[in-house]
């Protein structure tokens, strides 16, 4: 009987179709025919199937070279499905936040979409579609034209589908590092990643809104930009900036690299950019500073924004948190951004992800010490622990970004990093609901005490 009430409730959906693609993706690549000698194992396959639909972009074998064209289109397959998949689910989700909705109704999706005569779900699916398709296609076009040597079609489509929806796989074997000084190519990327990592919801105001300007219309009263969609923009703005100038005063300044600071100033922000869920580098990862890596751990644990393919704790859960410490400091009852006071229960939730963001990576990393050199003393395995930090946080938040050890790992190692990947692509909240949504409510309350905190 729970077991029906589970496979009845609507937030099982996601887990169930992005299990059902990974398993789908990880039989055909097992399948496929390869340039490389060796076969791939079911590992393998399972990693980079989950990888590829979970779009974050952690390799254990070079896409580019260990697979054939079929190969590379299953894994681009994935990569589509999976970002439409995310942007669907959380679009969704978003909808009927802003339908300001009860919990009960925001959980049984379906029913409060076919109570509202405004909404038409096919209509709804069909823009998604068609504006992701739009956008990666002018982004195939750009990148071929910039450079139909190094793009041929097939790759620049690749690379396009993977910048949007924050994927991070990449044709070529150290990624975009051969591109680091070209302006142009830069650009199309970062652009994507930003349009793929505001969410779908966000990306129609700023388009509506910048219509309207570019035809001269005025904008009504209230009809600007949403707050929402302001503490979005906003935020991501920030960590766009603050981190691309922390990373250029650790790599080009500290560490001196010897390079004109304005392709210093392109590496550092293309890195700021895409650090935020999209897993390209166009720096060696593993060759950074560790201030470089402390300011891209940040930035993968932060995130992109809710509603879009990236993953991460979201941008809009770091100014909440940020909104109740500074009130807290300030000894004021509500915690407030702009002119709106945050919900009680938004601030605690933004909490309890923290929290249990921090507390799952944790867990990984230690798993991992134990898998990838728990046998051997601190001098032997110097400076893993903050690889394995790294290694985590990345595949929890959906990044990609590796400093050299996920080829490396072991066995329990890859599938623990499996887990993690997609544990983060749905969020703890979504297999917390999951698990609530077949208990049933306690019909009572406990008398309530203080404690001393601090």
């Amino acid at each position: 009987m729970k077991l029906f009430r589970i496979l009845k409730s609507p937030i099982v959906l996601p887990i169930a179709f992005f299990t059902v693609v990974i398993v789908l993706g990880a039989i055909l690549l097992h399948g496929a025919e390869r340039n490389t000698i060796e076969a791939l194992s079911w590992t393998e396959a399972v990693f980079t199937a989950t990888s590829a639909a979970c779009v974050t972009g952690l390799v254990v074998v070079d896409t580019g070279s260990c697979f054939t064209a079929f190969g590379q289109l299953v894994v681009l397959c994935l990569i589509q499905v999976g970002g439409l998949g995310i942007m669907t689910f959380t679009s969704l989700s978003i909808y009927i936040w802003r339908r300001r909705t009860t919990i009960t109704d925001r959980i049984a999706v379906g029913q409060i979409l076919l109570h509202d005569a405004t909404f038409n779900l096919g209509r709804f699916l069909i823009e998604i579609v068609c504006w992701t398709f739009l956008i990666e296609i002018i982004g195939t076009i750009l990148l071929y034209l910039m450079d139909p040597v190094a793009f041929s079609p097939f790759s620049a489509l690749f690379h396009s589908v993977s910048a949007f929806c924050n994927a991070g796989f990449s044709l070529f074997p150290d990624s975009m590092m051969r591109f680091k000084d070209n302006w142009g190519i830069n650009g199309v990327l970062m652009t994507l990643i930003v349009l793929g990592g505001i969410g779908f919801s966000v990306f129609l105001e700023v388009k509506g809104y910048v219509w309207q300007r570019l035809a001269r219309r005025p904008v009504p009263r209230g009809k600007g930009i949403s707050w929402y969609a302001g503490i979005v923009l906003r935020t991501s703005l920030m960590l766009i900036v603050v981190g691309g100038m922390a990373l250029y005063f650790a790599e080009f300044v500290g560490y001196n690299r010897m390079v004109a600071p304005e392709d210093a100033l392109l590496t550092s922000f293309f890195q700021s950019v895409s650090a935020r869920t999209a897993g390209f580098n166009t720096l060696d990862i593993g060759q950074m500073t560790n201030v470089s890596l402390i300011v891209l751990l940040f930035l993968m644990f932060v995130g992109g924004a809710p509603g879009s393919c990236a993953g991460g704790i979201k941008v809009t859960t770091l100014r909440v948190l940020a909104a109740a410490i500074w009130s807290q400091m300030q000894g004021k009852p509500q915690s407030t951004i702009g002119k709106f006071a945050i919900r009680e229960n938004a601030v605690k939730k933004a909490m309890v992800l923290f929290l249990l963001a921090a507390l799952i990576i944790f867990l990984a990393a230690f798993l991992l010490d134990f898998t990838e050199g728990g046998d051997k003393p601190h001098l032997m395995v110097r400076g893993q622990f903050l690889e394995i930090l790294f290694e985590s946080v990345s595949a929890f938040c959906t990044v990609g970004l590796s400093t050299g050890l996920t080829a490396t790992l072991s066995t329990a190692g890859k599938w623990i990093i499996i887990m993690l990947m997609f544990i983060g692509r749905l969020g703890p909240f979504v297999l917390i609901a999951a698990l609530q949504s077949v208990q049933a409510p306690p019909t009572y309350r406990l008398p309530e005490e203080t404690l001393m905190i601090g």
